[in-house]
């Protein structure tokens, strides 16, 4: 079993975003384990069972990952994608926020339109209502 990065320079920060990212969740299942299997029981023999398989599957998991990450086609898919990010044209922070309060303002204003809307048809079909009762 060889443990050789795949074009080791490129795409690197992609790649480590992706390997740590599979490792935390890695990580928070194997925990999850831990504490299911702790319903197993108290014994010694159950601790060590109990602390064993996570760590076991971790390992495992771990390596999986790591080959995962430097399969050739899903490296060079990554060192594209980093490649890709770029060349992006950013919004800069002033552009965001006021981006952010015209969506912001049109929910609210949507919101309050609709509200009417309904008060106006809840009216009016209470008048129907009220006079197929007279009638």
């Amino acid at each position: 079993m060889r443990f050789e990065i795949y074009k080791s320079g490129q795409g690197k920060y992609t790649r480590l975003c992706t390997g740590l990212s599979g490792g935390i969740l890695l990580g928070l299942g194997c925990y999850s384990l831990y504490n299911v299997l702790e319903l197993i029981g108290s014994s010694k023999a159950g601790a060590w069972f109990q602390a064993t398989i996570p760590a076991l599957l971790f390992a495992v998991l771990g390596i999986v990952i790591f080959k995962l990450v430097n399969i050739p086609r899903f490296a060079d898919f990554m060192i594209q994608t980093e490649g890709e990010m770029k060349k992006v044209s950013w919004s800069s922070r002033k552009e965001i926020i006021t981006s952010t309060k015209v969506v912001i303002i049109t929910v609210f204003l949507m919101a309050l339109f609709l509200m009417v809307i309904d008060g106006a048809f809840a009216w009016a079909f209470s008048q129907i209502g009220v006079l197929k009762e007279l009638g």
